[in-house]
């Protein structure tokens, strides 16, 4: 937020500042024959400030772009270059020819000019149109056919017998090694299977990037919903498949950061040999002003407070530059230019590697064992980290709890208990029982305040639009991305990577949203109305009602008697689980199934268009089921940090009528009692197969989750992706690209390169 504002302020600024500038020279000039020589004297010296407002209006290196948006208002930062050139040329030419600033102005004037046209020129680059026009190929019209035949009809006319032969075209060898330290090194050639141990790490810090640059300048087209080739989609596979989870995550997290900085920064602009140049004219032309102005030009005439605000200008300047000269240096983009194979020497990229590695290892995301989690937490410090790292939450029971008002009996009760203790002090040797009506009066008054001003702060919220901000702040919660999250959703993608070898059966994965889990399990046709028979918002919330119901404990110890105590979940404060018997030390999907649950709940209220283009009228149906919710724990007499009592109110409410619709109708989009229906579908499953494989329902559940979240991935806007990435970044985006490497979605299109035609003439 504080970024936002200063980036929305910074050009009004600058705008302003140059008129003030303006006014007071053109009141100078007026005032010259009347007033004495200093103040002209010290006019010019303001007139040598516009160049500094053009060098601050090109921004810094790092950000550009606050959203994609900015990049597509490039023009209108051309038609404000023009502006601003043309205002400081005028306040520039006022003080002419008096001035003895006009050298260093000039300089200054370079170097602001130089600023100012690298920005408008990385939000011209930056904008969708043209990053996509960056990316088209030389047109392709194919062999010549035309000339083919032509050739075929006057053999034919000779009478000469001709063939044609017809071959594919050969596929490019996918990268598999890059040379480290003088050895070539490989990712582990063994495919990761469900149930594995997950693989050690096999990448350097130096691979990492490489590898991440590698697919970044391939798959850079999925922003603009370009198509790829089998051949980029089977070397991404390969190469993929051979990674560890870890290494898979430290690769996207790069490659994500390419994104980011392709978008919202300089870099397009800064790494090119012009952008090198124009970088050391701006800066070599700064340090020359600074020098002409300390050594050359005499201040007697200039008023000390000015001087010393001129050189605070300078010398911002100058550290600004320094430190955009460092991060240039130490970016990733940076070290993968450099580490390029097809750059240098064997040897030179092996003291390259060397010399940048040491640096590489503070960005690695590393793995902290969290005791109070029962999990291993992957994280990198926060000035060097490259996305949030952070897995938003929401869930629906909790929000409708916290969004009722409180109970005035729950109001007053400590207002009471205060009052009754601070009342006798002030009354000695009055009745008690005239004590205790005034402590009872003024908790009721005290209590009805509370309500009105509750009641008012909500409204005003309301009016003005900020429901949504509001809720976002006050009703969600954010988690540490767990090793154990990211293992499981790698190897759930990587299992239907390995099935889709096939581009169609790829896209049909892509469409599943929990269906392709289960259509070799005998339970499909049960849990199919639940799946696709309904749409993918409505989808959603009823899962994630039946994940919460059957996550609390009292509702467990109601309906899981008889379960095998060894599998059995111990329950210690919300967000903390667990498992006392774990015989196979997998991942807890119980802990899983809410996270990734309240995950999804999450991007559906708060960020719809992060979900999927079907999303529909999720908002819609979730404010219904929060109405009909809200209604019954009203009744309940149920209010905030009773969600255990409040699963069990809905799940104790009697479906004797089904579908619940025969008795609601359809007016209201409410799916709390048909999510009560699936909680007890799924509670009566045991022993559930899949693939040949036996899974209890908390199993079946985070697959089916996993699942719903890679749906949301694929058939996410791309465009929306790109935004996220610009804030802080997203679990949903990790997937999004990861689901591309392993050849999974609509966007590989080109089955069959050409075809090679080879036209023989017999004898």
């Amino acid at each position: 937020m504080h970024i936002w504002s200063v980036y929305l302020v910074a050009d009004w600024a600058a705008n302003f500042a140059v008129g003030l500038i303006s006014d007071s020279q053109r009141d100078t000039h007026d005032n010259q024959c009347n007033s004495s020589r200093d103040p002209v004297e010290n006019s010019y010296l303001l007139a040598f400030w516009p160049p500094f407002l053009l060098l601050h209006l090109g921004g810094p290196d790092t950000i550009t772009a606050f959203s994609l948006e900015d990049n597509e208002l490039w023009l209108r930062h051309l038609l404000g270059l023009v502006f601003q050139v043309v205002a400081a040329v005028y306040v520039f030419l006022q003080s002419l020819p008096q001035t003895k600033l006009a050298i260093p102005t000039l300089l200054m004037f370079l170097a602001g000019t130089i600023k100012y046209l690298e920005r408008t020129r990385a939000l011209y680059l930056a904008s969708l149109d043209r990053f996509r026009d960056s990316m088209l190929k030389e047109p392709d019209p194919g062999p010549n056919y035309a000339k083919l035949m032509d050739d075929i009809a006057s053999k034919k006319e000779a009478n000469l017998p001709t063939m044609i032969i017809l071959r594919g075209e050969q596929k490019p060898n996918p990268i598999n090694s890059v040379e480290h330290s003088g050895e070539k090194t490989k990712p582990s050639t063994s495919v990761e299977h469900s149930g594995e141990k997950p693989k050690p790490s096999t990448l350097d810090d130096v691979q990492v990037v490489h590898y991440a640059y590698h697919f970044f300048e391939i798959f850079k087209g999925l922003i603009v919903d370009l198509i790829f080739s089998f051949q980029e989609r089977n070397e991404s596979r390969e190469f993929f498949h051979k990674l560890s989870a870890e290494d898979a995550l430290r690769v996207i997290e790069v490659e994500l950061n390419f994104i980011y900085e392709a978008l919202y920064t300089k870099v397009q602009v800064v790494h090119s040999k012009f952008g090198y140049c124009t970088r050391f004219v701006s800066f070599a032309s700064v340090v020359a002003s600074l020098s002409l102005f300390y050594f050359e030009v005499k201040k007697s005439g200039f008023h000390e407070i000015d001087v010393v605000i001129t050189y605070a200008l300078f010398w911002g300047a100058i550290a600004l530059d320094t430190v955009a000269f460092f991060m240039l240096i130490f970016s990733d983009w940076t070290f993968a230019v450099l580490y390029d194979p097809k750059n240098g020497s064997k040897m030179l990229r092996k003291y390259i590697a060397a010399t940048i590695g040491w640096f590489l290892i503070f960005k690695r995301p590393r793995c902290y064992e969290d005791k109070k989690r029962g999990c291993k937490l992957l994280a990198t410090p926060f000035l060097l980290r490259r996305w949030s790292g952070q897995v938003p939450r929401h869930n629906l029971i909790k929000y409708c709890l916290k969004g009722l008002p409180h109970n005035f009996d729950k109001v007053r009760d400590p207002v009471y208990r205060f009052t009754e203790k601070f009342i006798p002090a002030f009354i000695r040797g009055e009745d008690n029982r005239f004590i205790g009506l005034i402590s009872n009066g003024v908790s009721q008054l005290l209590g009805f305040i509370y309500g009105k001003v509750t009641h008012l702060i909500n409204k005003v919220i309301y009016r003005f639009g900020l429901t949504d901000f509001m809720d976002e702040i006050r009703y969600v919660s954010h988690e540490p991305l767990t090793k154990e999250l990211w293992e499981f959703i790698f190897t759930e993608l990587l299992d239907k990577s390995k099935s889709a070898e096939d581009p169609e059966v790829a896209k049909k994965i892509s469409s599943a949203r929990g269906n392709w889990i289960l259509e070799d399990s005998g339970t499909y046709p049960t849990l199919e109305p639940y799946l696709t028979k309904v749409t993918y918002d409505e989808s959603l919330l009823l899962w994630h009602i039946a994940t919460e119901l059957l996550y609390h404990p009292k509702v467990n110890e109601d309906i899981e008697k008889g379960e095998n105590e060894d599998t059995k979940l111990k329950h210690h404060t919300e967000g903390e689980v667990t498992r006392d018997n774990n015989k196979d030390n997998g991942p807890d999907h119980r802990a899983l199934s809410k996270l990734l649950s309240d995950y999804m709940l999450y991007l559906l209220v708060m960020h719809p268009t992060m979900m999927s283009v079907e999303a529909g009228i999720g908002k819609i149906r979730f404010r219904d089921t929060c109405a009909e919710a809200n209604r019954l724990f009203t009744s309940k007499d149920l209010g905030p940090n009773e969600e255990e009592e409040a699963c069990q109110e809905i799940f104790d409410v009697n479906l004797y009528v089904e579908p619940v619709t025969k008795v609601k109708g359809d007016r209201s989009k409410s799916v709390l009692f048909d999510a009560s229906k699936l909680a007890q579908v799924l509670n009566e499953m045991d022993d559930i197969e899949i693939n040949g494989k036996k899974v209890n329902k908390w199993e079946l559940l985070s697959k089916i989750w996993v699942e719903m979240l890679s749906y949301a991935a694929c058939n996410c806007i791309a465009r929306t992706q790109a935004q996220q990435v610009s804030k802080g970044g997203e679990l949903i985006s990790f997937v999004w690209l990861l689901m591309a490497h392993f050849g999974i979605g609509r966007q590989f299109q080109i089955n069959k390169g050409h075809a090679i035609t080879k036209l023989i003439v017999g004898k």
